[in-house]
C-alpha cells in the first residue's frame, strides 16, 4: 500500500469512526463493524425492526409484537445454510419467548448488498424444530463418535419441506427504512476500503480489525477459504487473534487446527480499541509454543470439567491471557 492509498484509508477510517459514534448516539448500538453486524442492520432496515443494543445472550431486533433472532448467510458464502454454533438447551428454550426467527439470505453480488429473501419461523416452532433436529442428529452418530459440541446447519429446503413454510421475496431496498442512510454510508466506505486494500467482504467476521493490524505489520489479509489470516511479502503465513482486551479466544481447537498453527510463522495477538478504531497492542507469539500452551490449557479444562460435573468437555475452546505472553514467547511490536 503506497502513501496515497494509506492517506485515503485513514480518511475513510475517520469517517467510519464518526459514523459509529453517530449510530451509537441515535440507536444505542455499538461496534457495528465486527462479526457481520452490518447485515443485521440491513435486515432490520428492510423489516422495519428496531435493533436491540447487543450483549451476550440478547436477541437481535424487536418491534411492537416482540423480539426477533436473526440468522443470515450471503450469496458469496461457501456455506449456503444457517448455522447454530455451540448452542445449549437454554438457547433452544429461549426461542420460545421470541416472536420469530428470521432466516435471511443476503445478495452481496451487487452493490449495495441487500436482503432479497427470508423465511420467518415462529419462535415456539423454531425451538421445537431445533430440539427435534438435534436429537435426530445425535442419534444418527455412530456410538463413540458423537461430537460433544452442539452445532447444526439448517437449509432453506429443510425449513420449507419440514415446516411447510415459504420464502418471502424482496425486490427493492427499503429506502424509507430507519437505518437506510447509515447503511449506504457504511457500504460506500467499506467498498472504498476493499478497493484500496484488496480485502473482500471487509465487514465480515473480524476482517476489519485484521486489516488494521495487517497495515501496521505490512501483511496482506487473506480470504476465509485460505486457511490462514494473513501473509507477508515472503509468503509466510500468520494466524491473527484480535480482542478488545488482553484475552484471546481460540475456538474449535482440533488436532488439524493445531497442526495448521504450527505452519504459521507466528501467531499475532492484537488488542484494539473498537470505539476509536485503533490498534493499541500487537504481540508476535511463537507458533509451536502457542500450540503447546493451548494443549496444556485444554487438558486442565478437561480435567476440571470431569472433576466438577463428571462430564466431557463439550467444546474445545480456551483463551490466552496477558499472563501467557511470556510462556508463548510473545514479543511486543511497536504500533505507532
Amino acid at each position: 500500500m503506497n502513501s496515497d492509498e494509506l492517506t485515503k484509508l485513514k480518511k475513510i477510517l475517520e469517517t467510519l469512526k464518526k459514523n459509529q459514534e453517530l449510530f451509537f448516539d441515535k440507536y444505542g448500538v455499538d461496534d457495528i463493524y465486527s462479526n457481520s453486524k452490518i447485515f443485521e442492520i440491513v435486515i432490520a432496515n428492510e423489516l422495519n425492526h428496531d435493533l436491540i443494543p447487543g450483549h451476550s445472550g440478547s436477541k437481535d431486533a424487536k418491534n411492537e409484537l416482540g423480539e426477533f433472532e436473526y440468522k443470515h448467510f450471503k450469496e458469496s458464502s461457501s456455506n449456503h445454510s444457517w448455522t447454530f454454533n455451540d448452542y445449549s438447551d437454554n438457547t433452544i428454550e429461549s426461542l420460545k419467548k421470541i416472536k420469530a426467527a428470521i432466516f435471511a439470505h443476503i445478495d452481496d453480488t451487487e452493490f449495495p448488498p441487500m436482503l432479497d429473501w427470508y423465511i420467518e419461523v415462529d419462535g415456539n416452532t423454531c425451538s421445537m424444530y431445533l430440539d427435534k433436529r438435534t436429537k435426530e442428529l445425535l442419534a444418527s452418530k455412530p456410538k463413540g463418535k458423537v461430537n460433544d459440541r452442539k452445532m447444526i446447519n439448517l437449509s432453506a429446503l429443510q425449513l420449507e419441506r419440514d415446516l411447510k413454510l415459504s420464502k418471502t421475496e424482496i425486490t427493492t431496498i427499503n429506502k424509507d427504512g430507519k437505518y437506510y442512510k447509515e447503511i449506504m454510508e457504511i457500504q460506500k466506505n467499506s467498498k472504498q476500503m476493499e478497493e484500496i486494500t484488496g480485502i473482500s467482504q471487509i465487514l465480515t467476521s473480524n476482517k476489519f480489525w485484521e486489516m488494521l493490524v495487517a497495515i501496521i505489520l505490512k501483511h496482506q489479509v487473506l480470504s476465509e477459504q485460505s486457511g490462514h489470516d494473513a501473509k507477508d511479502d515472503d509468503g509466510n503465513t500468520f494466524e491473527y487473534k484480535v480482542s478488545k482486551n488482553h484475552s484471546w479466544n481460540f475456538q474449535d481447537i482440533s488436532e488439524n487446527v493445531l497442526e495448521k498453527y504450527k505452519n504459521d510463522k507466528a501467531i499475532i495477538l492484537a488488542v484494539v480499541n473498537k470505539q476509536n478504531l485503533v490498534v493499541t497492542n500487537i504481540y508476535s507469539a511463537d507458533s509451536a509454543k502457542v500450540v503447546q500452551r493451548l494443549k496444556e490449557k485444554l487438558e486442565v479444562k478437561r480435567k476440571k470439567r470431569l472433576a466438577e460435573k463428571g462430564e466431557k468437555l463439550r467444546r474445545s475452546q480456551v483463551s490466552l491471557s496477558k499472563g501467557d505472553l511470556t510462556i508463548v514467547g510473545a514479543v511486543e511490536i511497536e504500533v505507532n
